[in-house]
C-alpha cells in the first residue's frame, strides 16, 4: 500500500490502551486528531481491550493483558514473558508495516503491555522511532520514583534490584521480580537507548533527571504537552472554595490538603476517586476541615467545578511530570495553586499566574491558601487570565505540532 496523507505522510502512533484511560491516552488520542486534521495518515497501534474505541486497524492489535484479573498459572507465564519481550506485538507491528509503511512511529505507554520489543522490529525496518516519557519509566523500573508515598531514588546507578528488594510493584513479590527481569532485558538489549531515535519530554525537571540517571542529553526533546484554549470556557462566576482533581491516591498529596484546609479555614471540594477516599473521609471527619468529595467529574461538569472555583490545588508528593490539569485550569481562567516538586513549578509564575507550596508541608500550603484566598476575586481572576494568555503560545496545539513536525523532520520523517 502507498502512503497516503499530505505530501505522503503517515503517522503510526504507538499506546497500550485505545481509549481514554489516564493523562498519556489523552495527549496520545489529541496527538492523533491533530496530525489527521492537518492531512496526516493516522496508524493506531495498540493492546485489545473491551474499553477500547472501534478502529479499523485493531486486527493488529495484541492480546490483551491485565494483571489485575485472574487466570491460570500457564497464562501468567506467558503474559510475564510477554511484558518482558512481546513476539506478538513484533509480529503484529511487522505485518503493518507491510500494509501501512509509515513515515514515522510515535510511542507513548507501551511497557507491560506492548512492550518495547516492537522498537527492534521499527528500527530494522527503518523507520524513525520516537516516544514521549509521560513518567520517569527510563529510569525507575516502578516509574514514579515513589515507595511508601515518598520520593525514591534507590535505583540510581543501577540499582535496580531494589524493585524486587522493595516490593515496588502493587506490594508484590512476583510482579517486583517480573519488572524487575523485564528491566534487565530491556536494559541489555538497549530497546530504549538505541532503538529509539528521540525521546519526547513534557517537562524540563524530567530532562534534568533522566539526564542525572545516565540518559544522554541529545536523545532527548523537550515539547510541553498542550491544551486548546479555544475550547474552554473562561466565563464564570467564582464561588467560595478551592478544588482538587485527580486520583484520590497516596502520592497526590491528599492528606496533606486536607490538614491545610482544616488549619486555614479554606472550603474545599475534591473531584474524583481512588484507593485513599476512605482514609480520606475519616482524616476529614478527625480535622473538621470543610470538604465535600464530589465523585467522579468529567467534560462540563468538571470544567464548572475549576472554573467557578478560587484556584486549582496540585499539592502532590511526588515527580510530576507536566499535568494537563495545571493547563486546563488555566484555560478555564482559574489560577493554580501547587506543590514545588517534579515539573509543576516550572509551569506556575509565581505571584502572576498561581503560588507555590513546599511540598508535604501542611502548614506552608494552609499560608498559600491563605494569601489566595484573601486576595481581591480580580486579582485571582487576572492570574487565571494570565495563565490563559501563556498557554495560548507556549502550551498551544499550535506549538505543539510545529515543535513535533520539526522533530519528526529532523529525522527525516517529513
Amino acid at each position: 500500500m502507498s502512503r497516503q496523507g499530505n505530501g505522503g505522510n503517515r503517522l503510526l502512533a504507538i499506546n497500550n490502551y485505545f481509549y481514554r484511560r489516564g493523562g498519556a491516552e489523552a495527549v496520545f488520542f489529541d496527538h492523533m486528531k491533530m496530525f489527521s486534521d492537518i492531512g496526516w495518515d493516522v496508524v493506531p497501534f495498540a493492546m485489545q481491550h473491551e474499553d477500547n474505541e472501534a478502529s479499523p486497524w485493531s486486527e493488529y492489535f495484541v492480546s490483551e493483558i491485565e494483571y489485575g484479573r485472574r487466570t491460570n498459572l500457564l497464562r501468567k507465564v506467558a503474559q510475564a514473558a510477554s511484558v518482558i519481550y512481546s513476539r506478538e506485538a513484533q509480529k503484529n507491528v511487522s505485518r503493518l508495516i507491510e500494509r501501512a509503511r509509515p513515515s514515522v512511529a510515535h510511542a507513548h505507554n507501551v511497557y507491560h503491555h506492548l512492550s518495547p520489543a516492537i522498537f527492534s522490529t521499527l528500527k530494522a525496518a527503518g523507520i524513525p522511532v520516537v516516544m514521549t516519557a509521560h513518567d520517569l519509566k527510563l529510569a525507575c523500573p516502578s516509574y514514579k520514583m515513589l515507595r511508601d508515598g515518598a520520593v525514591c531514588e534507590d535505583c540510581r546507578g543501577g540499582h535496580i534490584y531494589n524493585v524486587l528488594r522493595h516490593r515496588c510493584i502493587k506490594g508484590e513479590t512476583t510482579l517486583s521480580a517480573v519488572v524487575l527481569a523485564e528491566t534487565v532485558v530491556h536494559r541489555a538489549l538497549g530497546l530504549y537507548r538505541h532503538k529509539v531515535d528521540r525521546i519526547v519530554v513534557p517537562s524540563k525537571f524530567y530532562v534534568e533527571k533522566l539526564v542525572e540517571w545516565g540518559w544522554p542529553r541529545e536523545q532527548m526533546v523537550h515539547i510541553p504537552n498542550f491544551v486548546d484554549v479555544d475550547v474552554y470556557s473562561a466565563d464564570w462566576v467564582e464561588g467560595d472554595y478551592f478544588v482538587f482533581a485527580g486520583r484520590l491516591a497516596p502520592e497526590k498529596g491528599l492528606a496533606t490538603l486536607i490538614r491545610a484546609a482544616a488549619t486555614s479555614g479554606q472550603r474545599l471540594v475534591i473531584a474524583g476517586t481512588g484507593p485513599e477516599e476512605a482514609m480520606l473521609r475519616q482524616l476529614v471527619a478527625q480535622t473538621g476541615a470543610d470538604v465535600t468529595f464530589a465523585g467522579y467529574l468529567s467534560g462540563q461538569s468538571l470544567h464548572r467545578l475549576i472554573g467557578e472555583s478560587r484556584a486549582l490545588v496540585l499539592p502532590s508528593e511526588w515527580y510530576e511530570n507536566a499535568p494537563i490539569s495545571v493547563l486546563e485550569a488555566y484555560a478555564l481562567g482559574r489560577p493554580v495553586i501547587g506543590a514545588s516538586i517534579g515539573g509543576i513549578p516550572e509551569m506556575i509564575r509565581e505571584g502572576e499566574t498561581g503560588m507555590t507550596a513546599i511540598s508535604g508541608d501542611a502548614d506552608d500550603l494552609a499560608r498559600v491558601l491563605s494569601t489566595m484566598a484573601g486576595l481581591p476575586v480580580a486579582e485571582r481572576a487576572a492570574m487565571g487570565a494570565s495563565g490563559r494568555h501563556w498557554i495560548a503560545s507556549e502550551f498551544s496545539a499550535a506549538a505543539y505540532r510545529e515543535r513535533t513536525v520539526d522533530l519528526y523532520s529532523r529525522l527525516g520523517a517529513v
